[in-house]
């Protein structure tokens, strides 16, 4: 059964794991930056498999007038088993009082434009990347 809670910083290696494994290789060069990055963020909520993070979601922003999805993210052997589809739920409630929720990804990958466009999400488009804000 996967379990939902916040976390941090504690658990930076299984981070780089998660992103190695995936190929987000823009945020492995520099651990100090990616700490930083994480203290302070908004809000993280992990999945997790035991004590394992096998995914998260990242949000920035104010939590007021913005929340910005910056990382969604399920390892491999996790997905297409709704954990993504859980976490975002989970965000979108959090802050659904907030006027300005966005997300960036590729204009290209099919996967993820369909899923956000699944909650109803409007596109705004501009070279190769999408933004899907509510």
């Amino acid at each position: 059964m996967i379990d939902y809670k916040e976390f941090g910083t504690e658990e930076l290696e299984r981070i780089k794991e998660i992103y190695r494994g995936e190929s987000w290789a823009a945020y492995l060069h520099d651990d100090e930056a990616l700490k930083r990055a994480f203290e302070k963020s908004l809000y993280c909520l992990g999945a997790y498999d035991g004590d394992k993070l096998v995914g998260f979601i990242r949000c920035v922003g104010d939590g007021e007038h913005i929340v910005f999805v910056q990382d969604l993210i399920v390892e491999s052997d996790y997905q297409r088993q709704k954990i993504g589809t859980t976490l975002f739920k989970k965000v979108w409630d959090k802050y659904v009082h907030v006027r300005m929720f966005q997300v960036n990804t590729d204009m290209e990958d099919e996967r993820d434009n369909q899923f956000y466009r699944s909650f109803g999400m409007k596109p705004i488009c501009e070279g190769n990347m999408i933004s899907y804000f509510r």
